[in-house]
């Protein structure tokens, strides 16, 4: 495509604003268009499930200033939903009954929260977070409650937990997984961070089931495979399914994801998918985080200007607070054969994840400075001894 065309991106979260503020600052001089079914001001999505749960402002942290898409104009059509696309005519239908043309579209819904399908699952006080509307719908029922259970010991879960827990409420988190962020870390940083969260009073009940949630309209108890909890606040932290049906719809290839070459195209070279809801046709894989969604922005912003046409292959970064515990990793530790522990996993450490001599991954805990040594060693291919 020309310089001076249209790119319209479906999804104005961290991969959209990413992909609008780097095709201005490679130079891209046409049209670009935002299009979210969230009324809001796109927002920093990290802070909800941390700060803003136990902080006093009511607004999250803006991506962009109102004032910068005016002037980079970039179009924000927040607060309508893409109801269908038209790849022979190059048109996104909007739910108002308008339609955008484009030259490129790029897909960065995202995802959404998994649900919890048992009985009493309806029940008044049982919650997911993922967005603004999410996490303004919890402010108030954490204030007023007094037993918590969070389902899930994935980092949502935690967050959640550390949040509530900072408010002195009594927190159980259930995981049918023998031990917690069992995708993500590795054991010996999992047992760590939960040997932490224990001490600071949350309780933890792995390998367990929950089976059903108890009340006449409000979630009063929760049946688990290991004993029943009293609570009048649930959230459920699961995981994420893709965003993928408008995709689907318009005969895209879509496999647990819209799934996207090595350049993040996706079957239709007019098209991309970038973040949360884009599967790799090599691995299979997606790499939720926003730190990808971003870097996938920024590539996608050099490919459409022409100033790149490697493949994309940056490594995934992630980075979670859990209370004072902050978590960082680079890399995917699965696959390893062989790690390396330094510091000591009751105070700051690192593990160093190797296949043979090959540095693939490092997980560290309150270590900031040797992590970003590791980082800079891992992303420039070195193997580190």
């Amino acid at each position: 495509m020309t310089l001076d065309e249209t790119v319209a991106c479906i999804g104005a979260g961290h991969a959209g604003v990413q992909l609008a503020e780097s095709l201005r600052t490679e130079g891209f001089a046409g049209r670009i268009v935002l299009i979210d079914e969230q009324e809001h001001l796109p927002y920093s999505r990290p802070p909800l499930s941390k700060e803003f749960m136990t902080g006093t402002e009511m607004a999250p942290l803006p991506l962009k200033g109102a004032s910068w898409y005016a002037a980079h104009d970039v179009t924000l059509h927040t607060g309508t939903r893409a109801t269908s696309i038209d790849r022979e005519r190059r048109r996104v239908h909007l739910e108002d009954g308008s339609a955008l043309g484009w030259n490129h579209l790029v897909l960065a819904q995202g995802a959404r929260a998994r649900t919890l399908d048992v009985p009493g699952s309806t029940l008044a006080g049982i919650h997911t977070l993922r967005t603004l509307n999410d996490a303004k719908g919890l402010r108030a029922p954490l204030a007023r409650s007094n037993r918590v259970v969070v389902v899930g010991a994935g980092f949502i879960g935690l967050e959640f937990a550390c949040a509530a827990r900072a408010t002195g409420l009594d927190v159980t988190v259930v995981d049918p997984a023998g031990r917690a962020l069992a995708r993500s870390v590795s054991s010996v940083t999992a047992a760590a961070l939960v040997s932490r969260l224990e001490a600071a009073g949350t309780h933890f009940s792995f390998e367990t089931s929950v089976l059903a949630f108890q009340g006449e309209d409000h979630v009063r108890r929760v049946l688990t495979s290991n004993g029943d909890l009293d609570a009048d606040l649930v959230v459920i932290g699961i995981g994420v399914v893709p965003r993928d049906e408008l995709a689907h719809e318009a005969g895209l290839e879509v496999d647990g994801g819209i799934v996207v070459d090595s350049a993040l195209l996706t079957s239709d070279p007019n098209i991309t998918a970038v973040g949360d809801l884009a599967v790799s046709s090599s691995t299979g894989a997606r790499t939720e985080c926003v730190q990808n969604a971003a870097d996938q922005a920024r590539y996608v912003a050099q490919r459409i200007v022409g100033k790149t046409a490697e493949q994309y292959a940056h490594v995934p970064r992630f980075w979670s607070h859990l209370g004072p515990n902050r978590l960082q990793i680079v890399g995917t530790w699965t696959g390893s054969d062989n790690s390396e522990l330094a510091g000591n996993p009751d105070g700051a450490f690192s593990i160093r994840h190797y296949r043979g001599s090959s540095l693939i991954a490092v997980e560290s805990v309150n270590q900031p400075r040797e992590h970003m040594q590791a980082r800079k060693a891992l992303e420039s291919r070195l193997s580190v001894a």
